[in-house]
């Protein structure tokens, strides 16, 4: 369990010793405790829980007002960890958007943010952090473009976005970001980007070279079986324990 309260230095730090950083998602109190007593430094109340909570096909329909409601209970948890949240579809389109609606989530007890994108928002990312607030980047597989793009698709193969995945990334970094993820980044590029840039980079199903890792818990703990993506190996199987404790329990108060 962490001792002191983590801190955007802190995960920046761990890099600069080599150490490799943990993530995990928390969308509510008690998941957001458990992962803190487990000791994981990061934790993100992502827009995943679109799909993995609220039962959306995808991210795009996920709100403000529902980002605000996890993350405010995430926060209740108080952790250790350092709680970021992101900035759902379409609430960052313009400065004064990506500033106000930064400064809900801050108010509702992010810790930091996180958008989508590269160069293509730097004005946003540079005023974010103006106002204040921490700001972790996202390259590579865009979960907000999944309709657009047609589905999830591995970045990096083709060398113009090789390129233009490494100018993003340093162009982030040089805004001030204090961590960037690399989401289903070709493990090669994932390690150059690592290598060129100062800030932590966290990899989500982008190969091993990343200076840390970040998964849905959900996926990392067999919670929601009906889809696991194809670069997560489970660590349990917490969908057939529940249904196993509840079958267990209907025996014995005799209800069919």
């Amino acid at each position: 369990m962490n001792s002191s309260k983590i801190t955007v230095a802190e995960i920046s730090a761990m890099k600069s010793r080599g150490e490799k950083i943990a993530a995990l998602t928390a969308y509510d109190f008690p998941m957001a405790k458990l992962l803190d007593e487990a000791g994981v430094p990061l934790l993100l109340v992502g827009d995943s829980v679109g799909m993995v909570v609220l039962g959306y096909p995808d991210t795009t329909h996920v709100t403000m007002a529902e980002m605000e409601h996890h993350i405010r209970a995430a926060a209740r948890a108080k952790p250790n960890a350092l709680l970021g949240g992101d900035l759902p579809f379409r609430s960052y389109e313009t400065v004064s958007d990506a500033v106000t609606n930064a400064k809900r989530l801050a108010a509702a007890g992010a810790e930091y943010v996180k958008t989508e994108g590269g160069r293509e928002i730097l004005p946003q990312v540079k005023a974010i952090i103006t106002a204040g607030i921490p700001f972790c980047g996202h390259l590579g597989m865009l979960p907000q473009h999944v309709l657009e793009e047609g589905g999830y698709h591995i970045k990096g193969k083709q060398e113009a976005e090789h390129q233009k995945l490494i100018a993003d990334a340093k162009a982030l970094a040089e805004a001030g970001a204090f961590a960037i993820v690399l989401e289903l980044v070709t493990p090669p590029v994932a390690k150059e980007i690592s290598a060129q840039i100062p800030v932590p980079t966290i990899g989500i199903g982008s190969g091993p070279d990343c200076d840390g890792q970040i998964l849905v818990t959900h996926d990392l703990t067999g919670s929601f079986p009906w889809f696991t993506p194809r670069f997560v190996k489970p660590k349990a199987n917490c969908a057939a324990e529940i249904k196993s404790a509840v079958t267990a329990w209907k025996t014995q108060i005799g209800a069919r």
